[in-house]
C-alpha cells in the first residue's frame, strides 16, 4: 500500500515537472525568439504588403498592352481636338505620347484623316472610336467655330463618359475657360515636360 501511494505521489511530480518544462519550453520559444522571428515576420509581412503593390503598377502596364483589355476594343487611345494654328506644339504633344513605352493611339485629323472622306464623318468616329479627347484650348482654339464644334461633338459623349474629356489650357487666362467645360477639371500647360507627362497620366488614369 505504501508503495502504491509512493508510486502515484512521484507521478504526479514528475508529470508537472514534465508538464513545467513543457510549458516551459512553447513559452520559452516565442518570446526568446521575439527579437528575431518576430522582427523577421513583421518584414516579411511588410514585404508581403510591399509586394502585391509593386506587381499591380506592372500588372496594370500588362493589361492595358494585353490583347484581352478593353484598350482593343476603340481605334484610339485619344482623339486630339486642336486649332490648326497650334499644329506644331500639338504634333510635339501626339509625338511625346506617341514615344512612351504604353505607345498611345493618336488621332490627329490633319495626320490621320483619309483623303476624300467628309470631315465631319471622320471627327465624328475618331470621338467615338477613342478611350478619350484631349482639347487644346489656346486663343486659337476659343476664336475657331470649327473647333467649337469639334468640343461640342465631344461633349454629346460626355453623360457616358465621365472622365474622358481632357481639357488643355495653353496660353489663355483661367477666366477664358470655356462655359461649356466648366464642370470640367483641366491642365494648364505653363512648361511642355511637365504638362506632356501630366497629359499622359491622366490618359493612364
Amino acid at each position: 500500500m505504501a508503495g502504491w501511494l509512493k508510486r502515484v505521489l512521484q507521478k504526479p511530480k514528475q508529470s508537472s515537472n514534465s508538464g513545467s518544462s513543457s510549458t516551459a519550453t512553447p513559452t520559452r520559444s516565442p518570446f526568446s525568439s521575439t527579437s528575431s522571428p518576430v522582427r523577421s515576420s513583421s518584414s516579411s509581412a511588410s514585404s508581403s504588403v510591399l509586394h502585391p503593390r509593386s506587381p499591380l503598377t506592372s500588372a496594370s502596364q500588362v493589361n492595358i498592352s494585353s490583347s484581352g483589355s478593353a484598350r482593343w476594343t476603340k481605334s484610339y487611345d485619344v482623339c486630339i481636338c486642336h486649332n490648326e494654328g497650334d499644329f506644331a506644339f500639338v504634333e510635339e504633344m501626339v509625338s511625346y505620347l506617341e514615344s512612351q513605352p504604353e505607345t498611345f493611339r493618336c488621332f490627329l485629323q490633319m495626320r490621320d484623316a483619309t483623303p476624300g472622306s467628309a470631315i465631319v464623318t471622320e471627327l465624328c468616329e475618331a470621338v467615338q472610336n477613342s478611350h478619350c479627347w484631349v482639347m487644346v484650348i489656346t486663343p486659337g482654339f476659343l476664336q475657331d467655330p470649327w473647333c467649337r464644334y469639334q468640343m461640342h461633338q465631344a461633349l454629346a459623349e460626355a453623360p457616358m463618359a465621365n472622365g474622358r474629356t481632357i481639357p488643355v489650357l495653353k496660353d489663355i487666362d483661367r477666366k477664358d475657360y470655356p462655359r461649356e467645360l466648366r464642370c470640367l477639371y483641366y491642365i494648364h500647360v505653363t512648361f511642355k515636360e511637365n504638362g506632356f507627362r501630366q497629359i499622359k497620366d491622366t490618359v493612364l488614369r
